[in-house]
């Protein structure tokens, strides 16, 4: 008999037999719901043998390692549809991913939109055929014969390591070569929908040929799926890339090139507003401000390792190859430029900790394929800081980086959606770092203590580390439900080293100093598309690029609507007179349809009583006041921040 552990600790006894009959036995209710099974940690087929004692916990749809195979799954039907519709499409890579699933085919002619509805229309056909799905493992050579009519898979084949199990699954005429897990038949899929067609490059590489990537999603339910959708139309109306372009906060010009966002006048408002707020709230903690190049020499980047980890991603201006001549980068970090304050002379443990912040223009060669609207660009803005310290201040200090970063993030609006990792590195991909695998363990260690100590609720992100040491990344998701990272808090034990930095400790020796690399709010322009998400564009007060517009109600009351604009003025508020010859109501719908917070509307009864009527964007009419007082309000709002 085998002792199975389950999720609640509790033990039974069962015979040898796969996941799936044991999980019949547990219950037919949980059964019906079953996607995989996480088996002594790792997510599993339900068709997984049981041959040991085990822990198992069975996950359904409502779990999101039981999401990913019931979408995988989903993936497969798509593409076996595909191969109905046109035989001759080849398949490469199908994976589930955070918000659905897709699919990416060499499909010469493009798919239409009647095409996605013939699609998933056969996927719905192949969904009601209820066909087993059987997993089967071949050796290299069979395994290449088997996908011998499909190159792409045969170049994945290739690509795996001599002892690697390969695996495929089968559906009816459909086989697919594939990891897993997936469900154990099409039947258990219930309601699928396809979302879009796009170009995307074989391996993500623009030298590889375009493909053809279909997304879709699917629920077990139906009214899971209309909600899902119903999700999606607010996204669309909320995404900044829309939205955005529509208030004129920014825009995006050909001839200058992709990932280079022209910010017009309102949109680079808010991001001044954002820029002086930061810069502020950094000085009253002990920031040190700093302005340094754009670029550099090789040679720096050489020293802090960015030339040999990320040359692929940096601009550099000149010849990489020639050393016979100078060759230049646009910084992808601040960091290597910063350290050159510290390095200006020699230091005390005195002097630490030494906090630099700068706000930095950082360039990254990012792929075209990857770029979207301000969340990814290749020219950006950020909060950018360095802490240099002593070992015994690096947990106050982390933790000071993490309460300004949460201060930042709760002020805008953006911390109740966030999430945090823990970024760690892969010492199977160890050619990506520098430092031992006991610099690395010694860093992880201190860093892991430091965010027990804190509280702070983590997921692990192996590979994700930066080159030079272990980070808490703070992760957002944009209305689409794609995450990335806004903030971002390293650990760094190495690069010291690297450019030779130390300070006299108290007992006159030399030593090396621990670094901090660090973000308050990250890039300015990502959390600018962020915050028209959020609030689809009507900003908190203190961040509208127009706070108040003044309405008169007549030609009569014109001088007067501008005189009490220039008073708000005067007291630093935002404020624009509409003064156009249109009737009233065509000038609140206006002000209203481009987000204003504050309508102020002037006619001759409120100009002979000294008044103004006020009406608020979010609740309307809100009743006369003296322009003293609706001032003193507005300064309250600004002041506190209200969101």
């Amino acid at each position: 008999m085998l002792n199975i552990t389950l999720k609640d600790g509790s033990v039974c006894q069962t015979e040898q037999t796969t996941v799936e009959a044991f999980c019949r036995e547990l219950s037919m209710g949980l059964f019906r719901n079953a996607c995989a099974a996480r088996l002594n940690g790792e997510v599993v087929d339900l068709r997984t043998p049981l041959t040991e004692d085990c822990a198992i916990e069975i996950l359904t749809f409502d779990d999101p390692d039981g999401k990913k195979a019931y979408w995988h799954t989903t993936s497969h039907v798509m593409a076996q549809a595909v191969k109905r519709l046109w035989p001759d499409t080849l398949l490469t890579i199908g994976p589930s991913i955070d918000t659905g699933f897709y699919y990416d085919f060499d499909h010469p002619a493009g798919f239409t939109a009647e095409d996605l509805a013939a699609i998933e229309a056969e996927m719905k056909k192949i969904i009601k055929e209820g066909l087993p799905i059987e997993r089967f493992t071949l050796p290299r050579n069979e395994a290449i014969e088997l996908m011998k009519e499909e190159p792409y898979k045969v170049e994945l084949i290739e690509a795996l390591p001599e002892d690697a199990e390969i695996s495929f699954y089968r559906q009816g005429e459909f086989t697919d070569l594939c990891a897993g897990p997936h469900l154990m038949d099409t039947g258990r899929l219930k309601a699928v929908k396809l979302l879009s067609a796009t170009g995307a490059y074989w391996r993500g590489d623009s030298n590889n040929k375009m493909l053809q990537r279909l997304y879709g999603i699917s629920f077990p339910k139906a009214a899971e799926l209309e909600e899902h959708l119903a999700k999606l139309e607010e996204a669309r109306k909320r995404d900044h890339n829309k939205l955005g372009r529509e208030l004129e906060l920014f825009t995006t010009v050909d001839v200058i090139g992709q990932g280079l966002p022209v910010l017009l006048p309102k949109g680079a408002r808010i991001v001044q507003l954002l820029q002086r707020w930061i810069e502020d709230e950094e000085q009253k903690r002990g920031y040190l401000l700093t302005k340094t190049p754009l670029m550099a020499k090789s040679d720096l980047y050489k020293i802090s390792g960015h030339w040999d980890h990320y040359l692929d991603g940096m601009f550099v201006l000149g010849d990489p190859n020639d050393e016979t001549k100078e060759c230049f980068a646009m910084r992808p970090m601040t960091c290597p430029f910063q350290y050159q304050v510290f390095l200006n002379r020699m230091r005390s443990y005195r002097d630490l900790p030494m906090r630099l912040g700068e706000t930095s223009t950082l360039f990254r060669n990012e792929d075209s394929g990857e770029m979207h609207g301000l969340i990814r660009v290749r020219q950006f803005t950020i909060s950018e800081g360095h802490l240099i310290l002593r070992p015994d201040q690096l947990e106050e200090e982390f933790k000071g980086c993490l309460e300004l970063a949460k201060y930042v993030l709760d002020t805008v609006g953006m911390l109740e959606d966030c999430s945090f990792r823990f970024s760690q590195w892969d010492p199977n991909n160890s050619d990506k770092y520098i430092g031992t695998p006991e610099q690395w363990d010694e860093a992880q260690g201190i860093m892991g203590k430091i965010l027990d100590d804190l509280g702070v609720e983590y997921t692990i992100g192996i590979d994700e580390a930066a080159f030079y040491g272990p980070k808490l990344d703070i992760q957002y998701k944009n209305v689409f439900g794609k995450e990335d990272t806004i903030v971002t808090i390293q650990v760094d034990q190495l690069l010291a080293e690297q450019f030779d930095m130390s300070y006299i400790d108290q007992n006159g020796q030399k030593v090396r100093p621990y670094i901090i690399h660090r973000t308050s709010l990250g890039c300015y322009e990502r959390t600018l598309a962020y915050l028209i998400e959020k609030y689809a564009g009507a900003f908190p007060l203190w961040l509208a690029p127009e706070q108040v517009r003044v309405l008169p109600l007549s030609e009569k009351m014109m001088d007067k609507a501008v005189e009490i604009t220039e008073e708000l003025k005067k007291y630093g508020l935002r404020a624009e007179t509409d003064m156009r010859n249109e009737k009233i109501g065509y000038k609140i719908r206006e002000a209203q349809m481009q987000k204003v917070p504050y309508m102020l509307i002037i006619g001759e009864r409120e100009a002979e009583a000294g008044l103004v009527s006020v009406r608020s964007r979010k609740d309307g009419d809100i009743g006369t006041m003296t322009t003293d007082e609706f001032i003193a309000k507005a300064l309250k709002e600004v002041a506190d921040k209200v969101r």
